[in-house]
């Protein structure tokens, strides 16, 4: 049976993904908030307006994910955190974890004496591993990525693409 080859490359190329990738990478924290748009700007209401074909939608997706990345970012931290706090056990699960290895790390290679009973770092390792990976399966992980990837899809294509660019971009790009 023949493999079935998606052309990836080709894909992705149209939205200019790779790039922009290597401009998140490189950037710090400050630098990468440093241009976020003003939200009266990021939700100009008057700036909405369907794309007329295809090529324009395109056109302004790769326009706005430049010009509003700071923002798109911001957007998908919000869901993400918003994601967790609909998801208790998994954010218990994630607290959990990091506390635990926080504690057992603490310890730096030295048992745990509770006065009756002693403990190694694998022990103590292990004993967090039996607790926290059912835990994490009972969060179903899964799905709380599935929905974040989703609802981050929609809002940020779907303000890219119904988001109009300013005119005096609009003006220089017929020029050209």
């Amino acid at each position: 049976m023949a493999r079935i080859q998606i052309p990836i490359d080709a894909l992705t190329s149209r939205l200019n993904l790779g790039s922009r990738l290597e401009g998140v990478r490189s950037q710090s924290l400050s630098t990468r908030f440093a241009n976020l748009r003003p939200i009266s700007e990021f939700l100009n209401l008057s700036r909405l307006s369907k794309p007329a074909n295809f090529g324009e939608a395109q056109s302004r997706v790769n326009y706005n994910l430049g010009y509003f990345s700071s923002n798109y970012v911001a957007v998908g931290i919000m869901l993400l955190i918003y994601s967790l706090l609909t998801n208790l056990t998994l954010l218990f699960d994630i607290v959990f974890v990091g506390l635990g290895l926080f504690a057992v790390k603490k310890l730096d290679g030295r048992d745990l004496e509770l006065g009756f009973a002693r403990a190694t770092t694998s022990q103590l390792y292990t004993g967090l591993f039996v607790i926290a990976v059912p835990l994490f399966i009972w969060a179903n992980p899964i799905s709380s990525a599935l929905w974040l990837v989703g609802a981050t899809g929609v809002s940020i294509l779907g303000h890219a693409s119904f988001m109009d660019k300013p005119i005096d971009t609009a003006f220089s790009e017929e020029a050209v």
